[in-house]
């Protein structure tokens, strides 16, 4: 059974597992396979989609906005729009160009983002990546505005670092400004600085915590165990656009995961993946990890993992392979 989690101080009950909309309408994932993907992740028992204004802007011939104009599209198709809740960003990088936390260009990006998504709001709106060329008093007046305009329910950040993070909330908090409930970091079984950088002040804060590369790009799914691996995708062999940590993954620590993950797979009988996301499920302050499918079959070696428990043996025979010091 699905047991839905609060996402931290928020009203949001979700899913353990939150479907990454970064692939949709992009790399063929045109809109009958991706109709298809969000049917059956919602018929699973799926709630939530993390989407951005940006994706998929960093794929030669697109622009941005495709993922969330194809997510509109399926909601308009399906007719019905209160059983999903919607995740989207502003402010993230357009290839190497930072994006801007000013005022406009948020006030502009959600009209832009409600318009392609077709709805009224939005149930989470991130700021993508932090902008130190806007002072924090502006981006905190403008998300204070949009939320009490009811397009968005709930803000936060990604990509912020533990004491912008602070600072930020810090301020909208003695403003008397709508301020974080949610935050976005990387976090896997071989990417596990979050732990020691952000965990502890989220806790404290009770901030919902998704997390995105729960699959370190792929790798925990145990595709790409030689070099000539990466050859089996366009995200594989141009590693390059999704922080190239896969090929260190085969030279450090992930082998060793690896072989954790296959003997548990084994002894389960279910995927890697599911156990690589279960795990993450486990760990303290988080309330979902974030993991994308292009298939419906690639959608089906994830979904097991919202109703996977691992035992406490289990977490820590994965947590000894990738034991880090703070």
């Amino acid at each position: 059974m699905i047991v839905r989690r609060r996402l931290g101080r928020t009203d949001l009950q979700i899913a353990p597992l939150v479907l990454g909309g970064g692939v949709f309408g992009a790399n063929g994932m045109d809109q009958e396979r991706s109709f298809a993907v969000l049917d059956a992740f919602v018929a699973s028992g799926g709630t939530m989609i993390d989407t951005a204004d940006i994706y998929a802007a960093y794929l030669p011939g697109h622009q941005g906005g495709e993922s969330e104009s194809m997510i509109g599209d399926w909601l308009q198709h399906r007719g019905r729009r209160d059983d999903v809740q919607i995740v989207t960003k502003v402010g993230g990088p357009n290839g190497d160009t930072p994006g801007s936390l000013r005022a406009d260009h948020i006030e502009r990006s959600i009209d832009n983002s409600l318009r392609r998504l077709r709805t009224d709001y939005v149930d989470v709106y991130l700021a993508h990546v932090d902008d130190l060329s806007t002072p924090q008093e502006e981006t905190a007046q403008a998300f204070d505005r949009i939320v009490r305009s009811g397009k968005i329910r709930h803000i936060g950040a990604s990509n912020f670092s533990p004491d912008r993070l602070r600072s930020s909330i810090s301020l909208q908090k003695a403003a008397g400004l709508a301020h974080y409930s949610v935050f976005q970091p990387p976090y896997n079984l071989l990417q596990r600085d979050f732990e020691h950088t952000h965990r502890a002040y989220c806790d404290y804060e009770d901030i919902g915590v998704i997390t995105y590369f729960a699959l370190a790009q792929g790798y925990l799914t145990g595709k790409y165990r030689v070099h000539q691996d990466l050859a089996k995708s366009v995200r594989g062999s141009d590693m390059a656009a999704f922080g190239g940590q896969v090929r260190n993954y085969m030279t450090s620590d992930g082998p060793a995961v690896l072989e954790v993950l296959d003997d548990i797979s084994a002894a389960r009988g279910t995927t890697l993946a599911a156990i690589a996301l279960a795990w993450i499920m486990r760990k303290p302050g988080v309330a979902a990890p974030i993991a994308s499918a292009t298939r419906v079959e690639q959608l089906e070696q994830i979904l097991p993992a919202m109703a996977l428990n691992l035992t406490d043996q289990e977490v820590s025979r994965l947590d000894a392979t990738t034991e880090q010091e703070p």
